[in-house]
């Protein structure tokens, strides 16, 4: 299997942006906090590179996003089970070439993926809105107020975000808990790795 350091580099060659490093560094995060809440923490490092690389094609290909990852983690010597796993994040998805992903979320794991990764960029931006910029003081009924406001954060999709609890059987509140709760708690790591990329 591929190593973190290898799949980080792997990262770096195709996403330059800082903001796409600190989501894949944040759901990464958000992913090991996941696995070993949810009873694999022996997995929780590859848990946490399928976070890792889940957008490894968006910067390049944003209107291709999920159809060029295979190619560029096959290149990168990763293997099946994790290209799996990154595309089924975007199923039923329709991209900006027009196609759909058809890539169907099947392990727990991707349906961590699939429910968290929208809904960790909309923590992140009502982070920011608050004087601390930190997730640490945010509360549940403070996230659902942002959370309704469709002005808020608008790229960031409450329906994929709603797929996701449902894919997972879990009440959306369930959903937003335990993410807000992960970046909370991975807020200190997160802020370490950035400080040193």
């Amino acid at each position: 299997m591929i190593t973190r350091d290898e799949a980080f580099e792997l990262l770096k060659k195709y996403n330059k942006d800082p903001f796409h490093i600190q989501h894949a560094l944040t759901v990464e995060l958000v992913m090991q906090w996941y696995a070993k809440e949810l009873g694999y923490a022996e997995d929780a490092e590859y848990w946490g590179i399928v976070g890792l690389l889940h957008d490894i094609d968006f910067e390049i290909y944003p209107d291709e996003h999920c159809l060029k990852a295979p190619t560029l983690l096959r290149d990168g010597g990763v293997g099946e089970d994790i290209i799996h796993a990154v595309c089924s994040h975007g199923y039923g998805i329709t991209v900006g070439c027009g196609e759909t992903i058809d890539v169907e979320p099947v392990h727990e794991m991707e349906k961590v993926l699939f429910a968290a990764d929208e809904l960790t960029g909309l923590i992140g931006a009502a982070a920011l809105m608050r004087p601390s910029k930190s997730t640490k003081d945010m509360e549940l009924k403070s996230l659902k107020k942002k959370y309704k406001s469709k002005g808020f954060a608008a790229g960031c999709s409450r329906e994929v975000i709603e797929r996701g609890a449902v894919q997972l059987g879990w009440e959306l509140d369930k959903l937003l808990t335990m993410t807000l709760q992960a970046m909370a708690d991975t807020e200190d790591e997160l802020n370490a790795r950035l400080s040193v990329t």
